[in-house]
């Protein structure tokens, strides 16, 4: 019994030498290779050899570049293994020297202690596009309010005529002067509907140059005053460490801070371009539609209070204006089937 035991032990001893299985050892632990690779393993740990794929351990090329495996050493990490929780921190940490430098540069403006690049031209572009902005949507919500104001004294006269009408047939001894007032009633409120299909037209129109054509490039005139903010804080950044003495320690940040700089520059002087062309590609645009509009509306009021209905009816025609049906607004539910 104990001469088998001591077997075994010497069996196990030498059942990985370099990698490979004794032909006693195989015999000893019943010729399991996993079991023997398993003592190989355990065996180099345990001397602090190196594995790799010609000695038939467990490492290969990929492990051996993440995890330095060492009894002494601690294991190092390598980009390979990196957490993606530790980049995710790294970006909050530039977005928040991002976000610190160009408040610092804001506040420094609005106190009038900073400097700012300024574009004479384009600055003045973006004051005046504001500015018209600001007049169009008040002639917009003027122009809402002639329509209800329209729809309301259309609405009126209609039933007045009815009214007349009605009268007309009930009272014998004014029927001609009740019918006259019924027909020139509902000629009104007939000329009346089609003036607020113009209008209507004309306001969608200006809604539709106001809260979307400008808005796109308001949008635009944002991302180009927050790219000049990010330029200027990190011009003066890079002036601020220019001033101070150049040695080791400052040499490295005044290089970081000058890439960072043409980085931002770069980034304004696009923003700066493609704004400029949106601007001149919407100045044309809105001359174009609001000559449209605008002689639209006037050809339709001009048309109504001279009581020429088949003027009216043309200026609809030539802008290609559909005239609702009194009471067709809201459709019938058998339409939606």
């Amino acid at each position: 019994m104990e001469e088998d035991l001591q077997r075994m032990a010497e069996g196990g001893t030498a059942a990985c030498i370099n990698g490979e299985v004794d032909e006693s050892g195989e015999s000893v632990f019943g010729k399991d290779p996993l079991y023997a690779d398993s003592r190989c393993v355990n065996n180099a740990l345990s001397s602090g050899d190196t594995f790799t794929q010609e000695e038939g351990g467990l490492g290969s090329e990929t492990y051996q570049d993440a995890v330095t495996v060492d009894s002494s050493d601690p294991v190092i990490i390598t980009d390979k293994l990196k957490n993606p929780a530790i980049e995710k921190l790294e970006q909050v940490r530039k977005w928040s020297i991002s976000t610190y430098k160009c408040t610092r540069q804001i506040l420094s403006e609005r106190l009038g202690r900073g400097s700012r690049t300024v574009d004479l031209d384009l600055e003045a572009r973006i004051e005046t596009l504001r500015d018209l902005r600001s007049r169009y949507a008040h002639v917009t919500k003027l122009a809402q309010t002639l329509a209800s104001q329209t729809a309301q004294v259309s609405q009126t006269q209609r039933l007045l005529g009815d009214a007349f009408a009605d009268l007309s047939l009930k009272t014998p001894q004014l029927h001609e002067e009740f019918g006259f007032n019924a027909d020139t009633q509902k000629f009104l409120s007939k000329n009346g509907e089609t003036l607020l299909a113009a209008i209507n037209s004309f306001i969608a129109g200006m809604n539709t140059l106001v809260n979307q054509t400008i808005e796109d490039t308001m949008v635009n005139v944002k991302q180009y005053e927050s790219a000049r903010v990010e330029y200027d804080a990190y011009r003066i950044d890079l002036e601020e460490l220019n001033l101070g003495p150049r040695d080791d320690v400052t040499l490295p940040k005044i290089e970081r801070a000058q890439k960072l700089y043409q980085e931002h520059r770069q980034k304004y002087e696009k923003m700066r371009d493609d704004l400029f062309i949106k601007l001149k590609l919407l100045e044309e645009n809105r001359v174009k539609v609001l000559q449209k509009q605008l002689i639209l509306l006037h050809s339709a009021i001009a048309a109504y209070y001279a009581g020429n209905q088949q003027k009216l009816e043309q200026t609809l025609e030539e802008f290609h204006i559909r005239l609702k049906a009194p009471g067709a607004s809201v459709p019938s539910w058998l339409e939606d089937c």
